[in-house]
């Protein structure tokens, strides 16, 4: 008896490190891939065209959703929003491939559409986990506030004109990336005037469900959005969480959440 207890509390203290030190590996990997995402803002205090906010809040210790952007060059912005498929460290780790080669190969130069369909053709190679990502990218010249988007399977983005209010701009899209090697991707031209606000998200916000398993939906993050349309990104941002921590009311989150908020100011005179 004494045997077969000392055998249990031994067994116990093991189980009990063992999970302590994978908690401790989850957390390092949680703090590796927030470093990836842009944290700090505003990224261009110089800069008077733009203003930019983003979050990402994952429904595990680490998440497959990204957000990125960067300048291409002094007078081009790149904004990326994705969603890797699956939940967990695989995803995650998809994340990190996925986001370095988009970024690596936007700087290259090229339109979304053949940025998409390169990374595409490499996310395609040895992915036996068959695993995808969803991608919205566009790349908007600053000077003029002319952008051009590819949307690989994303969610659509919702636009603010001016002193009007936010509306989802729809389109259709392109297959998820690493679904399918060597397929086209389509690109439309868009333009930004001074004033204008751009949000691009993942499928964690209209997805988010509460204990009556109602989505969140699209109207009410619309209505979210137009709360404070006509706030700073932050702000904007803020009534969306707002909006969506309201209404799952302590539900459990089930996916990953994550938020982009452009503003364009345009050249100043």
């Amino acid at each position: 008896m004494a045997e077969s207890l000392k055998n249990y509390i031994n067994d116990l203290t093991a189980m009990t490190a063992e999970k302590e030190r994978i908690g401790a590996e989850l957390n390092v990997a949680t703090q590796i891939q927030a470093d990836m995402l842009p944290r700090i803002f505003p990224p261009y205090p110089e800069r008077t065209d733009l203003d930019i906010r983003a979050t990402m809040t994952p429904a595990k210790e680490v998440g497959g959703d990204f957000y990125d952007f960067f300048l291409v060059d002094d007078d081009h912005i790149a904004l990326v929003m994705a969603d890797v498929s699956g939940k967990g460290v695989p995803a995650a780790l998809f994340m990190v491939i996925a986001k370095t080669l988009i970024k690596t190969r936007t700087q290259m130069g090229g339109s979304p559409s053949e940025i998409l369909a390169d990374v595409n053709n490499q996310l395609c190679e040895g992915n036996e986990a068959g695993l995808f990502v969803t991608v919205w990218l566009g790349i908007i010249e600053l000077s003029t506030g002319k952008g051009i988007a590819a949307n690989a399977g994303h969610e659509h983005p919702a636009l603010r004109r001016g002193d009007g209010s936010f509306e989802m701009i729809k389109y259709r899209h392109s297959p998820a990336l690493a679904t399918i090697e060597g397929i086209p991707f389509k690109e439309h031209d868009f333009e930004l005037s001074p004033g204008d606000t751009l949000f691009v998200y993942t499928d964690g916000v209209p997805e988010a469900t509460n204990a009556e398993s109602v989505l969140f939906g699209e109207e009410r993050m619309l209505d979210a959005l137009n709360s404070k349309a006509h706030g700073t990104p932050d702000e904007i941002l803020q009534a969306v969480k707002d909006g969506i921590d309201g209404f799952v009311a302590g539900a459990e989150q089930f996916d990953d959440i994550t938020m982009l908020c452009f503003d364009y100011y345009g050249k100043k005179e």
